[in-house]
């Protein structure tokens, strides 16, 4: 019996005559690749309103997933006046008609993941267990991996004068355990407890020091029924019956470990090619990608003005609770998170928090030594030497809060839209105008 190579490779009679070269055969085979997953990421150092766009697109998504990262992600989301903060779970578990995926490019603190859970289950967020799908290849961030990340910043401030400013969630450890090969997954801790347990101590002892007892095994009946094969799930649906697949991303471009403000970063890829490796998901099985830009920066810029959007704008981690320093929208970081990423759309957040200034500015290009650079510098010491090109916007002094189509923001705040859709190339198909999923503005 032939495999479907040979078939292709050696063409295709269709009924007793018609002949298909092997290399149309292959064409059509390859333009009929399945079900195309959309990808939301954000565009800027995270925070930007990405849990408020999958939230949206979940409404009517058949499965979400996170693809990388760990609880040291936050996603606020608000539905029906309740706030949800979620950390590890997919933003679209709100949705109880879709399937949640934790693919495997995440690292799971498993107390973490249950105590999310059942947070919000006492806020409303009911059967959440029942549509959560585990894949069997995630890494487990254990405690000691949080005690590793508190010392390891511990020794940076005390070396070097700073430290990178992690979560101290463990995230970095375990993908470290990970890269050098000792580390656990979740289909290790459902085999053999015993093999688990002696893997546990070589790991532990990797790090050379004394840890608390191993405590995770009370979490594995209960993680059980909700582990699979994360890369056969997907591929069922990616090519069975017609559905809708979201991505979400956490973190953002400018902390991926590869392209962002290095070492400033996070520990893995949070830009479009996490969601392959992450998931499992072919290229060819990437349809939209949705960019996340908040209408200023957070994480950059201090003085009057960014105390003024911190204190406007909320600006508080969901994850730490530290304060993000905010300043002007630069599009250099966005137009250079679209060079790596593609996006097909951009959603513009928190356009509401400009309303009260009188002018704002945008920060247009990046000069070194007096002359416009094209690229964003890779050294972090070039950067802080870069003088920022800024274009200044008339304030429109109005509250926007209540406007729910394109008509009813005031022309100056349309302009000022206008000019970052212009200027990196990307239409914006959504504004932000608050908190709740009907203060999305949809464009088109």
């Amino acid at each position: 019996m032939q495999s479907a190579y040979d078939k292709c490779y050696n063409g295709l009679f269709i009924g007793d005559s018609t002949f298909i070269h092997p290399n149309e055969c292959c064409k059509r085979s390859r333009n009929d690749a399945g079900n195309k997953a959309t990808v939301v990421l954000g565009a800027q150092w995270g925070d930007e309103g990405k849990g408020k766009v999958v939230d949206l697109l979940a409404t009517d998504a058949d499965v979400v997933c996170r693809c990388q990262g760990g609880n040291n992600a936050g996603h606020t989301v608000v539905v029906d006046g309740k706030e949800y903060d979620f950390h590890l779970l997919p933003s679209g578990i709100i949705n109880s008609k879709s399937i949640s995926l934790i693919g495997n490019g995440v690292v799971i603190h498993l107390p973490g993941l249950f105590e999310e859970g059942d947070k919000n289950e006492k806020k409303g967020l009911k059967g959440w267990e029942k549509r959560l799908i585990v894949s069997d290849r995630a890494h487990i961030v254990f405690d000691f991996h949080q005690v590793v990340d508190g010392l390891q910043e511990t020794e940076r401030q005390a070396q070097e004068g700073k430290n990178i400013g992690t979560t101290k969630k463990g995230i970095g450890p375990a993908y470290s355990s990970k890269a050098s090969r000792t580390g656990l997954r979740v289909c290790d801790l459902l085999g053999d407890f015993k093999d688990f347990s002696m893997k546990f101590k070589n790991l532990v002892h990797q790090f050379q020091s004394m840890y608390p007892a191993l405590t995770v095994d009370e979490y594995a009946e209960r993680l059980r029924p909700m582990v699979r094969d994360g890369v056969y799930y997907m591929y069922e649906a990616l090519h069975g019956s017609p559905k809708k697949i979201l991505v979400e991303g956490a973190n953002a471009a400018l902390l991926d470990i590869d392209f962002g403000t290095y070492p400033f970063v996070t520990s893995s890829n949070c830009t479009v090619g996490g969601a392959c490796t992450g998931l499992g998901i072919p290229p060819l099985n990437i349809g939209d990608v949705f960019g996340v830009s908040k209408a200023y920066t957070t994480r950059v810029g201090i003085g009057a003005v960014g105390e003024l959007l911190q204190t406007r704008g909320h600006e508080v981690g969901v994850t730490t609770g530290r304060k993000r320093r905010c300043g002007w929208l630069d599009l250099v970081i966005v137009r250079y998170a679209h060079m790596i990423n593609g996006f097909t759309a951009i959603a513009l957040t928190k356009l509401d928090i400009l309303d009260v200034l009188d002018e704002i500015k945008v920060g247009v290009a990046y000069k070194l030594n007096g002359k416009r650079i094209p690229h964003f510098p890779a050294n972090m010491d070039v950067l802080h030497k870069v003088e920022v090109e800024y274009e200044t916007f008339p304030g429109w002094k109005t509250d926007t809060s209540a406007a729910r189509k394109w008509n009813d923001l005031p022309a100056k705040a349309q302009n000022y839209i206008r000019f970052i859709e212009n200027h990196i190339g990307v239409p914006i198909k959504w504004v932000g105008v608050g908190k709740s999923r009907e203060c999305m503005i949809q464009m088109f």
